[in-house]
């Protein structure tokens, strides 16, 4: 299983999976973070949280926690 977390700035990704339970889940997927989307990651923070991320043509930062939740291929 390949987390977002792992993925390198500038590479493009595609949702798989969304882990978690709950409001987490929920507040991922009202982000714009659902099964299918592509991920492109702009930059990563120097002590790498946050990371700075466009879906859906927007820019979007997530916690490194929430960053593990959101299984990749």
């Amino acid at each position: 299983m390949r987390t977002l977390r792992e993925v390198k700035v500038g590479e493009t990704v595609k949702v798989v999976k969304l882990h978690g339970e709950g409001a987490v889940k929920r507040r991922i997927m009202d982000m714009g973070i659902t099964k299918g989307t592509e991920i492109h990651i702009r930059k990563v923070a120097p002590l790498g949280d946050p990371i700075e991320i466009t879906v859906r043509g927007y820019e979007l930062s997530l916690r490194k926690a929430d960053s593990e939740m959101i299984e990749i291929e």
